[in-house]
């Protein structure tokens, strides 16, 4: 039921996206902000009582409806986890933006292209070069691709009910609101979470980095892997982008030109070709195979535990 219940919900999205700021979204991030202002004295225990304040009624409002309806009919159940997903999930949030961005480099319209990237990541993107504009774009296609579908669908099979969508989206974004800020207030308050989500999300993300090399080129992504991962400023993302541009024999990160004329220096990801718009196809081929190996495995598991029983 939960491989129908993933499919159920992925094809749902296709059809009826959720934006970035819909309502769900919105809600949660005002009870972050909510959660902060009431405990947030600077201590880091203050965060982890937070974080559960955040956590806890979350789990046990999915688990509590998700077992009533079960109890009514196994297919309520199912709804109630195809709902969740729906909501936990994103494919299109990125995909789409990731098409249009696509589409303006092949049109030749390079400041709408920058203006769509800027939006996206929420920086001035006016000094990118064509060259910059994709990698970037691949490197976010990637990193989101786990953020929001891998690394759901993960805690999804392992948990019953939607418990594992719920804890992996609140756990994700808790770690965003808290532990991305510069302020000193917040770098106790916000520790718990980002310490937390690292923990939560340490498997998945090799997990997708796996996947990213068997659909892709194997030996590239795995030496870059090995070689390249742990020199990115964040390492979970450097395990999925070095991977990433492994399997697609592309050349990521490298120096970004700012809005002030001066160069952002990082590190090199991946061998291969120089980023180009063609590698933007690549990029989405690579995603949806790896999709495609997810949902096989876990037929696969569902047959076995079907016949074993």
């Amino acid at each position: 039921m939960n491989l129908v219940a993933l499919i159920a919900a992925l094809t749902l999205e296709q059809f009826r996206p959720l934006g970035p700021h819909n309502r769900i979204y919105a809600w949660i991030t005002r009870y972050a902000d909510f959660l902060q202002r009431r405990f947030n004295a600077g201590a880091s225990h203050q965060g982890v009582i937070a974080w559960l304040a955040a956590l806890l009624p979350a789990l046990i409002i999915a688990g509590a409806v998700y077992y009533f309806l079960y109890k009514l009919h196994p297919f309520l159940g199912w709804l109630w986890n195809v709902a969740v997903l729906y909501l936990t999930m994103g494919f299109r949030q990125f995909s789409h933006i990731f098409t249009l961005i696509h589409k303006a480099l092949r049109e030749g319209d390079l400041q709408q292209a920058r203006e769509l990237l800027g939006e996206w990541r929420r920086e001035n993107t006016a000094q990118f070069s064509i060259n910059e504009i994709v990698r970037v774009v691949i490197e976010e296609g990637l990193v989101c691709s786990h953020r929001y579908v891998f690394g759901v669908i993960f805690w999804f099979v392992l948990l019953p009910g939607p418990l594992g969508a719920v804890l992996y989206r609140f756990a994700f974004i808790l770690s965003q609101k808290w532990g991305s800020r510069d302020d000193p207030q917040f770098a106790a308050f916000g520790k718990f979470a980002v310490q937390i989500f690292e923990a939560i999300d340490w498997l998945p993300v090799r997990l997708t980095a796996t996947s990213f090399a068997i659909v892709g080129d194997f030996e590239d992504a795995v030496y870059c892997w090995r070689s390249q991962a742990m020199s990115w400023f964040n390492p979970a993302q450097g395990v999925i982008l070095a991977s990433g541009a492994g399997a697609l024999g592309v050349r990521l990160g490298e120096p970004l030109h700012q809005y002030n004329s001066s160069l952002n220096y990082r590190p090199e990801l991946g061998v291969g070709d120089e980023a180009d718009v063609e590698h933007l196809e690549s990029t989405i081929g690579l995603i949806w195979r790896a999709l495609v190996l997810w949902l096989l495995v876990l037929l696969m598991f569902s047959l076995a535990s079907w016949v074993g029983s």
